[in-house]
């Protein structure tokens, strides 16, 4: 690996981290029990999520596209957006990125999970899981968020914006599909923010945890890849 993709990989890794540490930090302050945020609610997780991702941009961006999402890496390179040479780095990177934000957060509410009994929202500190457990239903809305994602920054490389401003509208972006979208399954829309966390959440000694349910865990892995794909492919075939 040249010294360029080392650089843009490191950045996809520190992105990606902080993606996660204040995604998960929102969604831990919402849900665990005795603190401060506890009960805000879904606008403020949405909300959260938003500046997670605008803020894990500017703090990459510098080094490299802070795609911050497997899906992403994957979609911009079927379509030439960035080179093949790439993608198997950066998914690592930020699987990584993800990896180690999540166990920032249990550190972060060290007490609180003690505090906390309902092992469902300690693993939606973590990962997302369906509000109704219907799989094909599950799929589609990872599928549709993504999609949504991918055409919606695509976009952006058509328009003028100033310079700096993108990461703020890439936040918006996420808020949209959390709003609009998200209720249904937690809208992963990333394989790395979802699958990264549910591994730490399975190797951590986190207290009262129950299980990882690694039997939903393969829809926001494929649904996101599948939909960031259809989102690019759909893009190309425009105008």
């Amino acid at each position: 690996m040249d010294n360029s993709i080392m650089v843009q990989a490191l950045g996809e890794l520190v992105g990606t981290f902080i993606l996660v540490l204040l995604g998960d930090g929102v969604v831990a302050g919402v849900s665990l029990a005795k603190t401060k945020a506890n009960g805000a609610g879904w606008i403020a997780i949405t909300l959260g999520w938003g500046f997670a991702v605008t803020l894990g941009v500017y703090a990459s961006a510098f080094m490299g596209p802070a795609h911050l999402n497997p899906a992403v890496t994957l979609a911009f390179a079927i379509i030439g957006k960035v080179s093949w040479s790439v993608v198997l780095p950066f998914i690592i990177a930020q699987m990584i990125g993800a990896f180690l934000g999540a166990v920032v957060v249990w550190i972060q509410y060290y007490p609180h999970w003690q505090a906390t009994d309902d092992q469902s929202a300690i693993l939606g500190t973590f990962a997302t899981g369906p509000a109704i457990r219907s799989p094909f239903a599950n799929l589609m809305s990872e599928i549709i968020g993504t999609f949504v994602l991918v055409f919606a920054l695509l976009a952006l490389t058509r328009g003028q914006f100033t310079e700096g401003l993108n990461p703020l509208v890439v936040g918006v972006i996420i808020t949209a599909i959390g709003l609009s979208l998200g209720g249904t399954t937690g809208y992963a829309i990333n394989p790395a923010r979802d699958l990264g966390p549910r591994i730490a959440h399975a190797v951590l000694p986190i207290a009262n945890k129950g299980d990882s349910d690694w039997q939903y865990s393969w829809i926001p892995v494929i649904g996101p890849f599948v939909g960031g794909i259809l989102g690019a492919l759909l893009f190309v075939l425009l105008p």
